[in-house]
């Protein structure tokens, strides 16, 4: 594993990374490397957009579209 020094520390931020520590019954080097942990975790997943969309428009309802029918394509061009 790594080691990291942090030089120039406030102490109030010491002091209250102290106080989180014992809060979560800790020690201060756990209770940072957990927070650094959180900061920087593993990289999330890219988002599905069109999920994200539905989710975002699902509690407005819904709307029925009617799709013309489908057609046989086009002949592609001749180049002759």
């Amino acid at each position: 594993m790594a080691s990291i020094t942090i030089r120039n520390l406030d102490e109030e931020v010491k002091t209250r990374l102290r106080v989180r520590a014992a809060e979560h019954h800790r020690s201060m080097e756990e209770e940072a490397r957990l927070i650094l942990r959180d900061a920087v975790g593993p990289k999330k997943p890219p988002r599905n957009l069109a999920k994200a969309i539905r989710a975002r428009i699902a509690p407005l309802g819904g709307v029925d579209l009617e799709l013309p029918p489908r057609e046989p394509g086009r002949e592609p061009p001749s180049f002759d």
